[in-house]
């Protein structure tokens, strides 16, 4: 009978097995050892201060320690932990770099935490296909400086130097995105441990091809999917020739219309625009003081163009006419290495030189995106919602495809300010809803957008979610809480 009642609620009650007598924070001793046995005593880790380093991410949300930090080699050590916690009850959380933005690590249920970081080889590359195959552990800068004598570069760059694994998990984007796509354009593959321990490969073993009709796109299911569905231990990534030439631009305008306005016009002109980035004037500032810019203290972009050096000549002097026309002040040009690397490490900067502003404070981060054409409308409303708030933010984004942010700044431990914040986001997610954007254009649902999913793909879109995650993960135990 006991075994009946337990199978009946497995998937009701996540907490089972080893640990059906302890409280969230304590893990059986024979479940700890057994984890020790798969992976090894020297990469198991229950103390508090590694915990807490794992329930936390860089966003606002509180931390939530797993109850165990486990270190996996590769990908067999992977598959049995999976197995273990499995047949066991227990919740997995997965681990990268920790630099998300919504709370995806927190381990708001307690639960084994596999960090994936001592799996960094990068296992294979293809370079005559365009394709490299790395494990979890391997960081954006990691592969771009093993591919530096290659003629090939990876583009997608989120700012952080976030695991490559954890971007595909995220769906990360980034500056690039306007030229070169999403980690959604750029994933061909995925080798993923499902809840129960079994190895999926999205795309079959070993295939890195461009396109394909064949059946369901399992690979665009697990992009984006936070952790929910599996682990994913490898990934296929497309790569990119390195440009023959690149140059970067900044100028500033009058007024956030004015910077919004020439955005649109360079992209309705079809100028190929590898990166456009907006920053507010709070954001110049910010950056100045950070990064020691000089920079104009007013709304800016940073432009930057890949391409031959005719093509490039053609498109700087069309974009020039464009923010000319648009009432553009203070153009430079950065055309050496050095000049650029300053310039773009001073945009990957931009959430610590907002988080300086107010030193102590935590940040919160909006991440909305709408269609082009609306851009302009919900950019200055969300400019002058920002002035009229009383709070301390500034606004940056990737505007060549639509998405910015807000980063806000509060103190975690003022309810009051807390909530006025999550009430800015929530109204401006609403706006850009309304708009026909999304509430998220990057860093994902995690724990706090879960309410805005349900208005954007509404109730039919969640319940088939909820029915996707049932089937892979019927006990529930992927990341709990998270998405949805």
């Amino acid at each position: 009978m006991a075994r009946l009642l337990r199978a009946a609620t497995w998937g009701l009650f996540p907490w089972r097995g080893y640990c059906s007598q302890k409280a969230k924070g304590e893990l059986c001793r024979d479940f700890v050892e057994a984890l020790k046995a798969v992976v090894g005593g020297s990469h198991v880790s229950t103390a508090t201060v590694v915990r807490e380093q794992h329930g936390r991410d860089e966003s606002v949300h509180r931390c939530e320690p797993p109850d165990a930090v486990v270190w996996p080699q590769n990908v067999e050590q992977v598959s049995r932990l999976a197995a273990l916690c499995y047949r066991q009850g227990v919740p997995i959380i997965p681990f990268g770099t920790g630099t998300g933005l919504e709370g995806g690590v927190c381990a708001v249920q307690g639960g084994v935490c596999i960090n994936l970081t001592h799996m960094d080889r990068i296992l294979e590359l293809n370079l005559e296909d365009f394709s490299v195959v790395v494990e979890p552990g391997v960081t954006r800068k990691a592969l771009n400086l093993h591919l530096r004598d290659s003629g090939l570069w990876f583009p997608v760059d989120p700012g952080a130097d976030a695991s490559l694994c954890g971007m595909a998990a995220t769906g990360a984007s980034g500056t690039n995105a306007v030229r070169y796509g999403t980690m959604r354009d750029n994933v061909l593959n995925l080798e993923v441990v499902l809840p129960d321990g079994r190895l999926l490969h999205t795309a079959g073993q070993g295939r890195h091809f461009r396109k394909s009709a064949a059946g369901y796109n399992l690979t665009g299911l697990f992009v984006g999917s936070e952790g929910t569905l599996g682990l994913i231990t490898a990934t296929t990534l497309r790569l990119h020739p390195v440009p023959e030439a690149i140059v970067a631009a900044t100028c500033a305008f009058p007024s956030v219309q004015a910077a919004v306005d020439s955005t649109v016009h360079i992209l309705q002109a079809a100028v190929p625009v590898a990166r456009i980035e907006f920053l507010d004037e709070v954001m110049m500032d910010a950056c100045n003081r950070y990064s020691k810019l000089n920079c104009s203290v007013a709304p800016t972009l940073f432009l930057e163009f890949h391409g031959s050096q005719q093509a490039l000549e053609e498109q700087l002097q069309r974009t020039e006419e464009i923010v000319q026309q648009n009432g553009a002040s203070d153009f430079s040009w950065a055309k050496a290495a050095e000049e650029r690397s300053q310039l773009w490490t001073a945009r990957h900067n931009a959430w610590y030189a907002a988080l300086a502003m107010r030193p102590g404070c935590k940040g919160y981060s909006t991440d909305v995106c709408v269609p082009i054409s609306r851009l302009p409308e919900i950019l200055v409303q969300t400019k002058e919602d920002l002035n009229a708030s009383g709070l301390t933010g500034s606004i940056v984004g990737h505007v060549g495809d639509g998405n910015f942010h807000c980063i806000l700044l509060v103190n975690p431990d003022d309810a009051e300010e807390l909530g006025r914040v999550k009430a800015f986001a929530e109204q401006l997610g609403r706006r850009a809803l309304a708009l026909h954007g999304t509430c998220t254009g990057e860093h994902g649902i995690g724990l706090g957008k879960r309410q805005l999913l349900r208005e954007e793909v509404g109730a039919v879109g969640v319940e088939t979610m909820q029915q996707l995650k049932a089937v892979l993960d019927p006990q529930g135990l992927m990341n709990p809480g998270k998405v949805l």
